[in-house]
Order: C-alpha cells, then structure tokens, then sequence
C-alpha cells in the first residue's frame, strides 16, 4: 500500500497512545510497523503461517506486539480481549473492562468482508471503533440510506449498532498489485445503544430481512408470509406506512415502528 495512504490511515484512525489495537490480516506488518510507535499494544492476528513467521522476526523487539496466527472468523475477540487484560474467560466479566475497548484496523478482502465486519459486531461489546480500508462498492452499501438501490439489509445492520462513515477514497493505483476497483478508509464507530428502538431486535432484522429479499415487492406483498395479512394491514396502518411502499423506502426508524407494532399486536 501506498506510503501516504497508510499515514492517512493512522492519521484517520485517531490513535492515542492509550489505544489497544486489533490488527486484522497485517501481511507483512507495513503498518503494523506504524501502529506500533503510536499505541500501547497492537493485536495482529494473521491466517497465513508464513507470514506470521515474517511478522515474528520483523517484531521481536517490541514488547507491544502479540501476534495470533488463526482465522479472525474463529476468534473469539471478547475472550482474546479478557485475556489481555488479565481477567478469565467468562463473557460475564466483559463488562468489567468496558472503560477501555479496542479499536479495529484492517484492510479487508472484499470475498470476506461481510462476515468479518458481522463477526465484529458480535463482539462489539469490547469494540470501540472500527477503521477499515475496504472495496467502495461494499462501503456505499454499509453507509447508503433509504432511496438508494444499494440500500440493504446488511445498511440498516450496521447503522443500527454504529455510526459509518466513509473518510476517505482509495485509488486502486495505491496498491500493489493494483486491483481492479477502488477502495476506501471507512469508520464504524460502535453506539452506546442503538439508533432506533426496538422491543425486539430478532423480530426487528427478521423483518427487514424477509422485506429486501423481496426488494422489488411491496410491503403488503414481501411481508405477507412473515405476518399473517389482517395483522400486517392494521400494522401498516398503525406505523404509518402505506402498503404499497418498498423495502428501500423505509428508514431505520421507519422498520423500528412497524416491527414494534408487530411485537405489541402478537402479545
């Protein structure tokens, strides 16, 4: 990656020397070697053993370097989290080290991107922020609102638990080799709570998923198998929303009212 791209990248991050820092695929820890000098601890965890090899060799001296040679799928980041901090690997005790969270920085591989960020945000109870450099067709779809046919099930996930925020473009001239798309630097800064709320968040994405997978339906019609349709009728009504609208017209606000309609007209 280009020089400038990666102090860009520190740069927009908003390290502080404070900061625990978890490297997703590092390579060969071209800014790791940046995030090193800047925070108190950087976690790299890497799934080629080869290039962990290089890393070990090329970090030995830093006593701020962990590095954790295993798939980030199969990570289990609150316990990897727990164990730096001294505590035991009991998820009851995440909310003892909640003064102090860590921040993500990774340059995702777009065939992986998807379940990464949603393994992320499984733990995001021990997560502050999250920095990643990333494919600008996924990144539009992360940050898009209602109105936009990138505008999806996986947009309202992530603005529901996050503030997104696309900082800056990424040519793909910056990489070598040089991919075939763009890129660029996007932040998910985790909410304290969420951004709408909801009664109940399973039926809430349950809904919004079963509305996009019919996308081009209207509402009456995609959600029609979901709620039964004198219910779904009386739902509408009560969320302000007219049947005929689709999915990618609703707001997170918007699918927050009909959801809660929904949870209190089951009850």
């Amino acid at each position: 990656m280009d020089k400038n791209i990666q102090e860009k990248i520190i740069q927009s991050a908003n390290l502080k020397k404070s900061d625990i820092v978890l490297e997703i695929g590092p390579g060969r820890g071209e800014l790791t070697s940046l995030l090193l000098e800047r925070v108190k601890k950087v976690i790299a965890v890497e799934i080629d053993s080869s290039l962990c090899a290089i890393l070990r060799d090329k970090f030995s001296a830093y006593k701020n370097f962990e590095l954790i040679n295993q798939d980030i799928l199969k990570c289990n980041i609150a316990d990897i989290f727990l164990h730096l901090r001294g505590a035991t690997h009991c998820s009851s005790e995440v909310n003892t080290v909640r003064n102090k969270k860590l921040k993500v920085i990774a340059n995702l591989p777009y065939y992986i991107s998807t379940p990464i960020i949603t393994h992320l945000f499984e733990h995001r109870e021990v997560i502050k922020d999250i920095c990643l450099t990333l494919q600008k067709e996924l990144a539009s779809r992360l940050t898009t609102g209602p109105g936009s046919k990138e505008y999806g099930s996986i947009s309202c996930f992530i603005q529901f638990y996050s503030d997104a925020q696309i900082l800056f473009p990424i040519k793909n001239t910056s990489f070598w080799p040089p991919p075939k798309v763009d890129s660029c630097f996007l932040k998910l800064k985790i909410l304290s709570k969420p951004t709408v709320r909801v009664s109940d968040e399973q039926l809430f994405f349950k809904l919004i998923r079963t509305a996009f997978n019919q996308r081009r339906k209207s509402l009456k019609n995609s959600l029609d198998l979901l709620i039964p349709e004198p219910l779904l009728k009386d739902c509408l009504k009560s969320a302000r929303l007219k049947p005929n609208l689709r999915a990618e017209d609703l707001s997170l606000a918007d699918f927050a009212r009909l959801a809660n309609c929904v949870n209190q007209y089951r009850r």
